[in-house]
């Protein structure tokens, strides 16, 4: 993504660490991150070196692995464990990839730019992904990465991700964006206790 990496590489290490330091969140050794083996997959090898500056810059004990296709992903996703596995959705057939990694029990991170649209989110959720993160998003996603540990119970991990960025879906999308699943999302709020 032309442009992308100089407009989040830039910004000020630990931004989102001295956010939640203040907030008496996480010092460095204790960010669910670390310790932890990620795996991050992307065509785009600028959006690859962002995650691992990303993440690698609040949580530096943890093991940062990528890979830019498919087979390759898959591969690793066969015969090594991961705690956690970050997909782009376009680029490396992220849906497969998905299934592969969810049918291994490892909680797994959407992460989108093309394939930025309530279809994919849905169909991200059906298929148990615990997250679904714009890249441009890409400066907090240490915060939604630490959650999905936090928070180990699946529909609890997603409300939490909606209230996060419901309000971006709805400048994105719409106000409506609902609406053209409604008996999915309704029996989503339900089941989240998100009925408004």
């Amino acid at each position: 993504m032309p442009g992308l990496s100089n407009g989040v590489k830039n910004k000020p290490k630990r931004t989102n660490l001295l956010i939640k330091l203040a907030k008496g969140g996480y010092s460095m050794a204790e960010s669910p991150l670390n310790g932890k083996r990620i795996l991050a997959v992307d065509d785009e090898p600028d959006v690859l070196e962002v995650l691992e500056d990303e993440i690698l810059g609040e949580s530096p004990n943890c093991q940062f692995e990528k890979a830019t296709s498919y087979e390759t992903a898959a591969n690793m996703l066969k015969s090594k464990n991961y705690d956690l596995v970050i997909l782009d959705i376009m680029g490396v057939q992220g849906f497969e990839l998905l299934n592969l990694a969810v049918s291994r029990n490892l909680p797994v991170a959407m992460l989108t730019a093309h394939s930025l649209n309530p279809e994919s989110l849905r169909l991200s959720i059906e298929m148990r992904a615990r997250a679904y993160l714009p890249k441009e998003k890409m400066g907090e996603i240490v915060p939604f990465l630490e959650s999905i540990f936090e928070i180990s119970e699946y529909l609890s991990g997603w409300a939490q991700q909606m209230r996060r960025l419901e309000g971006y879906f709805n400048a994105r999308w719409g106000d409506n964006w609902k609406e053209s699943e409604a008996k999915f999302w309704k029996e989503f709020e339900k089941k989240t206790g998100r009925i408004e």
